[in-house]
């Protein structure tokens, strides 16, 4: 349903939003459809929704900014999510991202560093009715091994390389997508569980990212 009729003048609409999510390459269609489903106005913080449907970053507080959608909708691409799998996502904002893994997953983890953040999220979720999700409060960069292991891992903060906690809680087959770099300049890099380990397996896009704060990531500020 058109949002312009009501919407102010000049204002972006939904469906503007599902375009900037295409320009960027983003096909996958069970994507395009979750994205049509959940409405990014219900994602932001009070007195920011008339930037929802901007392709743009919005701040939150802490430092932290919600991640662009066309970045947040390439990086779900790069996990090749099929529905049944069980995500851990490292980053959960205010939860917009969340709900598009939720609607296209068995169930998601998600692991919040600030605990008010991760309540909104929460109530943010609550209202959409997204139910397959646990959200969790604390250090990131360590996973959540008791809940291990993982299908797909999204982390949605930079480091220089895969927490070695990360790469432990995916499953052999399983993809992982990150920013790899030092903040602020990153290569969101796709990784598949082999074997013997983590193997790259292409450059998704570049982009910039907050910096993942953590024991496996970079020391508390």
């Amino acid at each position: 349903m058109s949002m312009s009729m009501s919407a102010p003048w000049n204002s972006p609409t939904p469906e503007d939003l599902l375009r900037a999510v295409q320009a960027v390459g983003v096909s996958d269609e069970r994507l395009l459809q979750a994205l049509r489903a959940t409405p990014r106005a219900a994602f932001v913080p009070t007195g920011r929704e008339s930037h929802a449907y901007q392709d743009v970053p919005i701040p939150i507080g802490h430092a932290q900014v919600t991640t662009q959608p066309s970045l947040s909708a390439t990086m779900i691409q790069g996990l090749d999510l099929s529905g049944h799998e069980h995500v851990l996502e490292i980053g959960t904002g205010l939860g917009f991202q969340t709900a598009l893994l939720a609607r296209l997953a068995a169930d998601v983890v998600t692991v919040e560093m600030w605990p008010e953040i991760s309540r909104q999220a929460g109530r943010n979720l609550a209202r959409q009715g997204i139910r397959n999700v646990e959200l969790r409060i604390g250090d990131g960069s360590g996973g959540v091994p008791d809940r291990a292991p993982y299908d797909a891992v999204i982390v949605s903060a930079a480091f220089p390389e895969v927490p070695a906690p990360l790469a432990g809680q995916l499953r052999r087959g399983g993809r992982l997508v990150q920013p790899i770099g030092p903040g602020g300049r990153e290569k969101v890099m796709s990784f598949l569980r082999t074997a013997t380990g983590l193997q790259r397996t292409r450059v998704l896009t570049p982009a910039r990212f907050v910096r993942l704060h953590g024991q496996y990531g970079f020391p508390e500020r």
